[in-house]
């Protein structure tokens, strides 16, 4: 099973690489041929998520909830580590019933512990969901702004630099990681202007009344 995932993985990412390649080779003969070039642009998705406050924000509360989990991981093997130097301290004085009895005890409890670190941890697990719930309302809106601009600016195709399809090369002139991030900001400007003007409503209508 984690064979044939393995090759599954290794396949799609050598078909988004070729595809990636086509894709090169095909705007190349575009921008020879077509009297206007084909305009290509590209972002870095995780330099701009480290410029975002409310990421950020939630990024650090999400790293303090999993400091949580590692440090009750870590108490509950301490916790089982007792239990089993407990049981073998006073092997010789137990019957074998106690000592099965005990040993039950501690497998549960260490099967408790791994159970923990895969709800947690796992690929399936709350850290994965909880950064993916994270991530998705700000990715959406990065795909918002960059279909803004590549309308705005006529960009034919705006690639990920940080997704699996591999940038050859990439000139600087042709990033656009710092406009998103411009209007981002100026998205940001405009909501806490109307939250503020909000407030300012609320409390006017606190004095009327």
């Amino acid at each position: 099973m984690g064979d044939t995932l393995h090759n599954w993985t290794t396949i799609l990412k050598m078909i988004k690489r070729i595809t990636f390649l086509l894709l090169i080779t095909i705007f190349s003969a575009q921008i020879s041929s077509a009297q206007r070039g084909v305009r290509i642009g590209y972002i870095d998705m995780d330099v701009i998520l480290e410029n975002v406050d409310e990421y950020k924000t939630a990024n650090l509360l999400l790293d303090k909830k999993v400091e949580n989990w590692k440090k009750e991981i870590e108490l509950q093997k301490l916790q089982l580590k007792k239990l089993e130097d407990a049981l073998n301290a006073e092997k010789a004085l137990l019957t074998p019933n106690l000592i099965s009895d005990r040993q039950i005890e501690i497998n549960d409890f260490a099967s408790d512990i791994v159970n923990f670190q895969t709800q947690k941890f796992g690929p399936r697990g709350e850290l994965i969901q909880q950064k993916s719930k994270l991530l998705k309302p700000i990715q959406d809106r990065v795909l918002g702004i960059v279909r803004e601009i590549a309308q705005e600016r006529k960009y034919d195709f705006i690639f990920d630099r940080s997704s699996d399809l591999v940038m050859l090369y990439s000139a600087k002139n042709y990033d656009i990681s710092d406009l998103v991030l411009r209007k981002i900001n100026a998205q940001n400007r405009i909501e806490d202007r109307k939250e503020q003007l909000k407030k300012r409503e609320e409390q006017l209508k606190k004095l009327k009344n």
